[in-house]
Parts: structure tokens; sequence; C-alpha cells
């Protein structure tokens, strides 16, 4: 494959790759095969699949569990060309650069970041099965030990209002995901 600069950028962006779901790692790892066989080591600079961690409950325990936010895609910085497009589009479980047509369509710093290209946001989503109705205990922070009834799920905000009999009358707590257990599943 020869190298050719026409429609070539000069500062690198981030670009989204549609991969065949399910193959996000084996795709990653063909184009850095790519990036070697063909030396663009200065021209592909960076290849993300887009992941988060994710608190979810096994067994009893809670545990971290990593996931991919977008399955399907892979998110490259680099400095684009019509020979870039060659190689990565010719890579074994890639199929198109997102864009119309196909054709590349860079997405700003900003939305990279939204992504979680640059590491983790320290964010932690809690994946929890519990539902409206259901009995939780509180098992974390000041009223851990009490038991209560879940009112309602804010899962934007990770939170439940709960139910709880305190000094002889009901009581509304709020807590958090990771602040309790259900009890009833």
């Amino acid at each position: 494959m020869s190298v050719i600069n026409s429609n070539r950028d000069t500062e690198p962006k981030w670009y989204v790759l549609k991969v065949f779901a399910g193959y996000e790692n084996v795709a990653k790892q063909n184009l850095e095969s790519t990036i070697e066989k063909f030396g663009l080591e200065d021209r592909i600079l960076q290849i993300v699949i887009p992941m988060e961690d994710v608190l979810e409950e096994k067994r009893g325990k809670k545990v971290l569990v990593p996931k991919k936010t977008m399955p399907g895609y892979l998110l490259v910085k680099m400095i684009y060309g019509d020979d870039i497009w060659h190689a990565v589009i010719h890579t074994m479980y890639i199929s198109s650069f997102v864009g119309p047509k196909g054709r590349p369509e860079s997405i700003t710093d900003d939305e990279a970041r939204r992504l979680g290209v640059y590491g983790s946001t320290g964010e932690v989503k809690i994946a929890i099965d519990i539902n409206v109705g259901d009995m939780a205990e509180i098992i974390d922070g000041s009223l851990a030990g009490f038991v209560g009834k879940v009112k309602a799920i804010d899962a934007n905000n990770q939170k439940v209002t709960l139910i709880v009999e305190m000094f002889g009358r009901e009581n509304e707590v709020e807590a958090g995901f990771s602040q309790i257990r259900v009890s009833n599943k």
C-alpha cells in the first residue's frame, strides 16, 4: 500500500469506528497490527474501547466490573488522510468510520471526554436490580441496619427513597445505591 498525502489533516482529531459487536478487543489488536505494519505510529495515536466501571452485586458482595459503554465502536485519535481510511477500513473486524456515507466525521475533544477517552471520569455507575415495593437494608452510613420499603428510585442520581420505621413512625430516607442491599430477591 502506498502512502498518499492528499486530503490529509494536519492535527490529530477523534474519530469513531464501527466494529463487529463483541469483537472490539480483536478489532483494536488488528488495528494496532495495521499501524505497525504500515508504519502509521505517527498518524494513529490512540485507540480506545469506551468503558466505564459499574458496581454490581454478586453473591451478596459489591464488585467493580468494567463494561463497554458503546458496544460495537472504537474511538481513534489520528491525523486523518485518505491513506488512513483505506488502511483502517481494510482491517479485519472494522466495518466503517462513523459519518455521512461511511466517510469519517471527527468528534470534538469535549465529545471524546464525555465518552470517557481521557480515562476514568471518577464516576462509577452502579447496576442494581431493585423495584418500587422491594425491601432493602441500609448497609452503610448512620442508618446502617435499618430495613425499609422502596418508595422511589432515581436511577440518574443512583439513589432510592425508602420508608423506614424509626421512633415508632414511618420516615422517608434517601440512600445511594451503594448504601443498600436488596433484602427480598
